[in-house]
């Protein structure tokens, strides 16, 4: 969940409260079972039996122990030469100039120790998405006390509390950066990213006490996630219960660092804030369940039982492998036929000539129809899934259909100009957008693993390479998959694996 816009935030926030939102998906029903690219037959809903098996460890990093550098092995770069690159994008979003650089933000200290947040600049919030991948990202480079300040800030301000509100347990996808609440409703993906980052810590540090015991956070984390009753409840919803209710605004929230949402709207001739906005604000009783889809074994897009959708790009295989390995023992076939379910979504839901996959789809892999009455299309929460079948490949190499999907995505945003091409498209190739993103761009280089190496791959990674850190305005989403994206192809964004493996 996240944009260019504060338009999201507002979508955000009244996403758990709209019945008018379940229009936009259709109920999911029983498929036939569809043919792919390859003449095959995907059954991304089927049975275990039914389902393509991957077993074992694959041939990729979990069972070799080499990270590939892509830059070493296609720039002639060095080792050293990425590494300091690397470190020094950290520095600048972690501790750079507040204005222009920096995402992270310390704020005080409570009796766990200190607390910070990452922010999305533009929208002028803290999400839970940012808050995992900044914590990803710390332990990977090592860096525990920014780890532990944003998880302490998490924990504090962000998992909701009050066993009234029906996201308890959960962690709210949109917080101002005060800590009152933007949303009640949760977001799969933040908690996916916060469960993995978690056993990480655990590997690499060893557990602490409280909130520091990090494995049983990240246990208790992906129970929730499947095992969690349905609540309901009406609002208004607090996240703590002596917390302020979240009051929605009449117009989306203000952001003051937000200068393109106003700006794109007038460009088209159409009215800022929507006006849809006001009258999906609405007072509906709210049901909220597991963050799977237990009958389909994969992620929901949001856990609220009235929207029955899935998000491709929340889709992370080599994550569910890991966690078939570490996580609770009595979900971890859960998890494992998770990945393998994954690995056919991709390969249903992208464009036959474009490799480009949507914002939703059903559980089946058919289309979700919008407020527009049209497709979904690929947009922002789609640049991402590239980079989940890629960083899949390279941990497991398991799935060699994998390959043609990253040859056919490059070669689509290639054949677009790698310059210039959009960052939102229909399905088939049709631009959306007329903005090109250095957040997409780096995506997409991620592909360079399961890509045929060849001119291409190249292009894509020496697009990164020369690409200048995100500043400004759009650093959040645009920065975060700039760093991710270099440690990936670095080589520098890897397994953590426990000490007795």
């Amino acid at each position: 969940m996240k944009s260019r816009s504060s338009l999201v935030i507002a979508v955000g926030a009244i996403l758990v409260a709209s019945p008018a939102l379940a229009q936009t998906s259709r109920p999911a029903t029983k498929p036939a079972a569809a043919t792919n690219a390859w003449g095959e037959q995907a059954h991304v809903n089927a049975p275990l039996g039914k389902i393509r098996r991957f077993p074992g460890d694959g041939k990729g990093a979990y069972a070799t122990g080499r990270y590939r550098n892509l830059f070493v092995e296609q720039l002639g770069k060095t080792e050293a030469e990425t590494h300091a690159k690397i470190e020094q994008a950290f520095d600048r979003f972690f501790h750079g100039d507040g204005q222009e650089e920096r995402v992270y933000f310390e704020t005080g200290a409570n009796a766990n120790g200190t607390l910070a947040y990452v922010t999305d600049w533009a929208n002028n919030d803290a999400r839970s998405e940012g808050k995992s991948y900044g914590m990803m990202l710390a332990v990977q480079l090592g860096r525990k006390c920014e780890f532990d300040a944003l998880w302490n800030w998490s924990k504090t301000h962000m998992q909701v509390t009050d066993p009234a509100n029906p996201s308890f347990g959960y962690f709210a996808w949109s917080m101002s950066t005060d800590g009152t609440p933007r949303s009640i409703g949760a977001a799969p993906d933040g908690e996916e990213f916060y469960a993995m980052a978690l056993y990480f810590a655990a590997n690499r540090w060893g557990n602490g006490a409280g909130i520091y015991d990090y494995k049983a956070e990240a246990d208790n984390i992906l129970t929730a996630m499947r095992h969690r009753a349905a609540m309901t409840g009406s609002p208004p919803f607090r996240i703590h219960p002596d917390g302020p209710a979240l009051v929605q605004p009449s117009a989306p929230w203000p952001s003051p660092n937000n200068r393109t949402a106003a700006a794109e709207a007038a460009k088209k001739g159409e009215r800022w804030p929507p006006a849809w906005y006001a009258t999906a604000r609405q007072a509906a009783p709210v049901t909220a369940g597991p963050m799977v889809e237990e009958s389909h074994n994969m992620v929901r897009f949001v856990p609220e039982t009235n929207i029955n959708t899935t998000d491709a790009s929340y889709h992370l295989p080599h994550f569910y492998e890991l966690w078939s390995r570490w996580g609770p023992a009595a979900d971890r076939a859960f998890w494992a036929k998770a990945a393998d379910v994954s690995r056919d979504l991709f390969v249903k839901v992208v464009g036959p000539k474009t490799a480009l996959s949507p914002e939703r789809s059903n559980f089946d892999g058919s289309p979700v129809i919008g407020r527009d009455g049209k497709p979904v299309e690929f947009g922002y929460d789609s640049w991402r899934t590239v980079s989940s079948w890629s960083v899949d490949w390279a941990w497991f190499g398991k799935d060699a259909r994998q390959r043609e999907l990253s040859d056919r995505n490059q070669r689509f945003l290639s054949s677009q100009g790698i310059k210039t091409f959009a960052d939102r498209y229909t399905l088939d190739g049709q631009p959306l957008s007329d903005r090109h993103s250095a957040g997409m761009v780096a995506a997409a280089a991620v592909g360079g693993f399961a890509a045929t190496p060849g001119p291409v791959s190249k292009a894509f990674l020496q697009e990164l390479w020369d690409m200048p850190v995100p500043t400004g305005e759009q650093r959040y989403f645009d920065g975060m998959l700039y760093l991710m994206s270099m440690m990936h192809a670095g080589g520098e964004f890897r397994i953590v694996q426990p000490a007795q493996r």
